[in-house]
């Protein structure tokens, strides 16, 4: 073990507060992992949500492991350490279960190269008894897990206060038996799990899946995704205060999950769904431990403006003398009031998202809000001395023109226009920032069967995009690179057979063209081809919610150019 990197994992523990230490015994040990680095896993509520229930059980030890930062990556090359936990130091070979917490697609080589580094066999069929279960969970792989499939023994779907207690109650029960029988049991009744190796699959000749069945026909062909009906009865908020985390200034707090709005580009209004809203007085305890510990209270949820109360749960941290953070809200749900608030909580910079210059388009994907809320939003912000505003758009959206994209340029030059006209020139925004994301289909939504745009078109989008806002210093304008959405798409869209990619990928250090290369495998056909609708979709053996029938329906009604009318399929009950 190297002593350096020990003494600097000692000294972040030393700066945390709210982690867990428990002395090693006879209780299920797990080690959480996130594929990135401590700074972003720090930040992120769910890795923490999970880490504060595992170490909960009295029959359950949980410690924490993340990707090295670049610098000390050398440390764990073959021949010297082994990827160790941050609490104890323990090898991640010591623990009984590593269980990776996997939010975003473009981590997966992160996680290949995490399990080498601990000196675990990357594919599952390689571990044996003496190797602790491999599990992930999380947003990206609950709605696709395939592509991560021959890497990990067991996936959990859904959400982690449904999840845990029937799997933990069988994992502590059968924790001895061997690696099959224990991964067979928890397939056959704990809520939500999914073992790779007990579903097959087969091809048909145009490489499209044929076949996706169970090996026993005992167990379940649908995997059902398991989620909390009400979070009311407990909260969900930092439990390790870290000044090194991306948002170290801030105590996160969710105040919903779930929304119910249905952006047909979003996966998060069709499996997140029905939208649930923490009541004031359960948040109240969360508001006052930020506050107290002199922290802005960061405001998490899939929709925060869509809260009922959300002018109430402002004006409650106010009356504590808090602060507050809160990213993207909605033009239709902002008001004078809440403008008047959160100016008044420190906000100095807010995030709309039109994502879409013209009205047409808009009704395409169901965004549900007009150019006049935009412009009345963004005036209300001004009215209130929040001076930089974010606007969020997409390019490649189904049925996207060219004048929708000069569209965006003529929107973000209208609402600099629109304010100055509105406060007769004595107030301007400082900066607006335009973040122009690709659009990348996502599964279980109505767009699932899109392909994605084809790289070079984007980029000359964005450079148009750039280019016209270039000369006027009241923009800015970002984005990501065209190629790594076509990697996000090859992840999201993928079936098992991506899995040799990435393995690929992680034998070239990372060399994405190299890895394409090697393998026989053609990615335009999960990124370019247009997918038919009685096609078996990789992922059409979990049980996300939404019909399939109903989605297709959308996706048909969005090329037809029908209007941005309410979701008609109703909540769960």
């Amino acid at each position: 073990m190297s002593w350096a990197l020990k003494k600097k994992y000692q000294a972040l523990l030393a700066r945390e507060e709210g982690y867990r230490k428990k002395v090693w015994g006879t209780e299920l040990t797990v080690c959480l992992a996130y594929p990135n680095i401590y700074r972003a896993a720090m930040s992120n509520l769910g890795f923490q949500t999970v880490y504060a229930l595992l170490n909960s059980h009295p029959e359950c030890l949980c410690e924490r492991v993340f990707l090295p930062d670049p610098g000390d990556e050398p440390s764990f090359a073959p021949g010297s350490s082994s990827l160790f936990s941050l609490e104890s130091g323990r090898a991640l070979n010591d623990f009984d279960l590593v269980a990776f917490s996997i939010p975003y697609e473009n981590d997966y080589p992160s996680i290949l190269k995490m399990l080498d580094m601990a000196r675990i066999p990357l594919e599952a069929h390689r571990r044996g008894d003496e190797h602790p279960l491999i599990m992930g969970g999380g947003i990206a792989v609950t709605l696709n897990p395939e592509p991560l499939s021959t890497f990990f023994d067991l996936f959990l779907l859904g959400e982690g206060e449904a999840l845990l207690p029937s799997f933990l109650r069988i994992l502590l029960t059968d924790r001895t038996i061997p690696r099959d029988r224990l991964l067979l049991r928890l397939q056959r009744e704990a809520d939500g799990v999914y073992v790779p190796r007990y579903y097959q699959v087969t091809y048909g000749p145009d490489a499209r899946i044929e076949v996706f069945e169970p090996i026993d026909p005992a167990l379940p062909r649908k995997i059902k995704k398991s989620w909390v009906r009400t979070i009311d009865g407990f909260v969900t908020d930092q439990v390790i205060i870290s000044p090194e985390a991306a948002f170290g200034d801030m105590f996160l707090t969710e105040v919903s999950r779930g929304c119910g709005r249905g952006c047909r580009f979003c996966a998060a209004g069709f499996i997140c769904r029905p939208p649930r809203f923490r009541d004031p007085e359960t948040l109240a305890p969360s508001f006052r431990r930020g506050i107290e510990k002199g922290k802005k209270i960061g405001l998490l949820g899939t929709a925060v403006s869509e809260h009922p109360q959300i002018a109430r749960l402002c004006r409650m941290i106010l009356e504590q003398g808090g602060r507050m953070a809160i990213g993207s809200l909605r033009a239709d749900r902002l008001d004078t009031e809440l403008a008047a608030l959160i100016a008044r909580g420190g906000v100095e910079s807010v995030a709309l998202a039109p994502e879409a210059g013209t009205q047409r388009l808009r009704d395409v994907i169901r965004k549900g809000i007009t150019e006049e809320q935009i412009l009345g939003a963004a005036l209300q912000l001004l009215e209130q001395d929040i001076l930089n505003l974010r606007l969020y758009f997409m390019v490649g959206l189904p049925t996207e023109t060219e004048e929708d994209v000069e569209a965006v340029i003529a929107l973000a030059k209208k609402v600099k226009h629109h304010v100055a006209r509105s406060t007769t020139g004595r107030k301007k925004f400082r900066r607006i920032t335009l973040s122009v994301n690709q659009f990348i289909p996502k599964a279980a939504t109505p767009f699932q069967w899109h392909p994605l745009e084809e790289v070079n078109s984007v980029r000359k989008k964005l450079r148009r995009l750039t280019t016209a806002l270039r000369e006027d210093p009241a923009f800015r304008v970002i984005h990501d690179m065209p190629k790594w959405n076509y990697i996000q798409a090859l992840l999201s869209l993928g079936d098992r057979r991506v899995g040799r990619i990435l393995l690929a990928v992680h034998e070239r250090q990372g060399n994405w063209s190299q890895a394409l290369k090697a393998v026989n495998i053609n990615p335009d056909f999960y990124v370019y081809r247009p997918k038919e609708a009685d096609e078996i979709l990789p992922w059409d053996f979990i049980d996300h919610g939404t019909d399939k029938a109903f989605l297709r329906d959308e996706y048909e009604r969005a090329l037809a150019g029908a209007s941005s009318e309410p979701a008609r399929q109703p909540d769960r009950a």
